[in-house]
């Protein structure tokens, strides 16, 4: 899925590109649009999150070093605030709502009850980034993007006394990332639209143990952090 979704990107990205670039006919499209100092829009997106795993090797009374992650595709939506620094940086406030599921199967279970693990996360996403663009092209503007984020997790359990003995799966509520990606402005002739792909990649660790330190769900885990993809499409 991760896979087919770029390759969706970039063949959208590459048809526009060579649409804006190769045209005979270049009309400039919201001439005075970047001159302004403030800019707002609104985003709607897709997601495909993972977790990477890391496990502590010394530990050898339980067995879970292979934790399987099934990604399954999310869905993003938010508000955007631009900042204009000079003609070729902004700085860029995006918070947002962020709807993603990772499927856990862990190792020596014989029922799926205990194996399987269905991780449902809704995230309060708050991304401050920074904007890197070229010199814009007719009506076609590449750019390179990278921050810092935090999100607040409202579904991590973390609070819950129940662990993965009561089929209960415990995550922290808050995290931090940080986040690069690519995209290119595309000025229409009502408003700008930007498809855009990012990586996001939590710095801190998000497993909550189970009481038990021989667990056969956490015990060998020493850490466990987000990674993902998103897929946004905005809207000035």
């Amino acid at each position: 899925m991760k896979r087919f979704l770029l390759i969706l990107f970039v063949f959208g990205l590459s048809y526009s590109a060579s649409a804006q670039l190769f045209r005979k006919e270049r009309l400039s499209n919201m001439e005075n649009f970047d001159k302004r100092r403030y800019t707002w829009g609104y985003f709607l997106g897709f997601n495909s999150l993972d977790f990477k795993f890391r496990y502590d090797q010394d530990r050898n009374d339980v067995s879970n070093t292979d934790v399987q992650v099934e990604s399954q595709v999310g869905f993003n939506v938010g508000l955007i605030g631009d900042l204009r620094i000079n003609n070729y940086i902004n700085l860029r406030l995006e918070p947002g709502m962020v709807f993603a599921q990772r499927n856990l199967r862990f190792p020596g279970f014989a029922e799926e009850r205990d194996e399987l693990r269905e991780v449902k996360s809704t995230y309060i996403h708050i991304p401050l980034l920074v904007k890197f663009s070229t010199k814009r092209m007719n009506n076609f503007k590449p750019f390179i993007i990278g921050g810092v984020s935090t999100s607040i997790n409202l579904s991590s359990n973390e609070s819950n006394p129940q662990d993965n003995s009561a089929g209960q799966f415990r995550m922290t509520s808050s995290t931090y990332y940080y986040e690069m990606g690519i995209g290119v402005d595309l000025y229409l002739y009502y408003f700008k639209f930007t498809p855009s792909i990012r990586g996001v990649f939590a710095m801190s660790d998000e497993l909550v143990p189970d009481v038990d330190p021989n667990s056969p769900w956490t015990g060998n885990i020493a850490s466990m952090a987000t990674r993902g993809i998103f897929i946004n499409f905005t809207f000035q």
